[in-house]
C-alpha cells in the first residue's frame, strides 16, 4: 500500500498536523506516515493527548500502527474501515479531551457503516491551548449542525489543568453528509451571552469575573443585551472559566479565558473581553479558531464554500496545506497571516 508522507514540522508544526492527518486518513482510507512530530515544540514528539488521539483513531478502524508511544517523533498509520459504536478513551493526564473528540467526530458519522456512536473521553475539559468543553458545545457544535453534522455533547465532569479528571460525552448519529457554507458577512450584533464558572472554588470568584465582564462590555458594546450566568461545575480539580458568545445576524463568535493560580478573576474576564473587542473591530464573519476548525468539514462538502475569517492563523494555513495531501479540494486564502481574509473551498 502506498503511504502519504507528511513532514510534521510543516506550518505551525504542532499536534494539529497529526490530528488532521488521522481524521483524513480515516475518512479516505489512505495510509500515511508523519515524521518530525511536534519538532517545534518545547517537548517534541507525541505527548499523552496526541498518543490518545492516535490510539483512538486506531481503535475505531482496527488500524495498523507503528511508533505509537509517548515521545515518538514518527508514526505510521494504516486505517481499516471505521466502525461506529460505543467507545471510551482515557488520556490519563489533563490532556485535552476536545482534541481527541475532534479527531474522531467526522469519521464516525461519515463512515460507510453509518450507524450511531457514543463516545466518552476522559482527561482535561478546560485546559490551555485547546477548545474548552463550553466552546465545543456553544459554538463548534451549532456551526457543524449548520453544515449537516449533528451530535449532542454532555459534560459529565469538568477537568482543569494540572489535575484533569474530567469527562465529556458525545452522542453521534450516523449517515451525515457535510454541505457547503457561504458566510461572508456577520450582520449586526444581536446579543452577548456568557458563562462565569468555577470548580471547587468560591462562587465569589465567579461573581468577580462576571462583574468585570459586564463593566467592560458596557464600553465595548454599550447598546447590546448581555447575559452572563454563574455556574459551579462538578469536578475533581479546581479552576475557573469565563466564556463569551457574541451572536450576530448571520453568525456567531466565541472567546474564553481560564483562571490560574495567582491570576486575578478580573484578568480572566479582561482576556475574554479583549479578544471579543478585537474581533468586533474586524469585518470577519467568524472568529479565527472556528475558521481553522471548519476547514476540514467544508473540504468534504460537494458544494463550494466561502467564509470570511477575522484573522488568518498559522493553524488555518497548516490545515489547508495538509488537506491537499489527502483530498483534491482547492483552498484559497486571500489574506496574509494575522489579517482578515476570505477563505474559499472548491471541490
Amino acid at each position: 500500500m502506498s503511504m502519504i508522507e507528511i513532514d510534521g514540522s510543516m506550518g505551525e508544526g504542532g499536534g494539529q498536523v497529526l490530528r488532521s492527518a488521522l481524521t483524513l486518513s480515516l475518512l479516505t482510507g489512505q495510509a500515511f506516515t508523519v515524521t518530525n512530530i511536534r519538532t517545534n515544540r518545547p517537548k517534541p514528539g507525541l505527548r499523552p493527548q496526541h498518543l490518545a488521539a492516535v490510539q483512538a483513531a486506531g481503535r475505531i478502524s482496527a488500524a495498523a500502527l507503528d511508533g505509537d508511544r509517548v515521545g515518538s517523533h514518527q508514526i505510521a498509520f494504516v486505517p481499516g474501515p471505521v466502525k461506529p459504536g460505543d467507545y471510551h478513551f482515557d488520556i490519563g493526564t489533563a490532556g485535552a479531551t476536545a482534541l481527541v473528540l475532534q479527531t474522531l467526530l467526522l469519521p464516525l458519522p461519515l463512515a460507510m457503516a453509518g450507524g450511531p456512536s457514543r463516545l466518552s473521553v476522559s482527561g482535561g475539559t478546560h485546559v490551555p491551548w485547546s477548545p474548552c468543553f463550553h466552546y465545543l458545545d456553544w459554538h463548534w457544535r451549532p456551526l457543524l449542525a449548520r453544515l449537516g453534522i449533528r451530535f449532542d455533547l454532555t459534560l459529565a465532569m469538568a477537568g482543569f489543568y494540572p489535575r484533569g479528571g474530567g469527562e465529556l460525552l458525545a452522542r453521534i448519529p450516523g449517515c451525515a453528509q457535510p454541505v457547503g457554507l457561504h458566510l461572508q458577512e456577520r450582520g449586526t450584533l444581536q446579543r452577548i451571552r456568557g458563562i462565569s464558572a468555577v470548580a471547587n472554588l468560591s462562587l465569589e470568584i465567579a461573581e468577580r469575573q462576571r462583574r468585570q465582564t459586564l463593566k467592560r462590555l458596557k464600553m465595548v458594546a454599550p447598546r447590546v443585551a448581555v447575559e452572563v450566568v454563574i455556574e459551579s461545575l462538578p469536578a475533581r480539580s479546581r479552576g475557573t472559566l469565563l466564556m463569551l458568545l457574541a451572536e450576530f445576524e448571520h453568525s456567531q463568535a466565541c472567546f474564553s479565558a481560564l483562571g490560574a493560580l495567582g491570576k486575578p478573576a478580573e484578568r480572566v474576564a479582561d482576556e475574554a473581553v479583549d479578544e471579543l473587542s478585537t474581533f468586533l473591530t474586524s469585518d470577519g464573519a467568524i472568529d479565527p479558531w472556528l475558521a481553522d476548525q471548519l476547514l476540514l468539514p467544508l473540504s468534504l462538502a460537494k458544494e463550494t464554500s466561502t467564509v470570511r475569517t477575522s484573522r488568518v492563523t498559522r493553524h488555518l494555513l497548516t490545515n489547508a496545506e495538509l488537506i491537499r495531501h489527502f483530498l483534491p479540494v482547492r483552498i484559497s486564502v486571500d489574506g496574509a497571516l494575522d489579517e482578515a481574509a476570505m477563505v474559499r473551498l472548491q471541490p
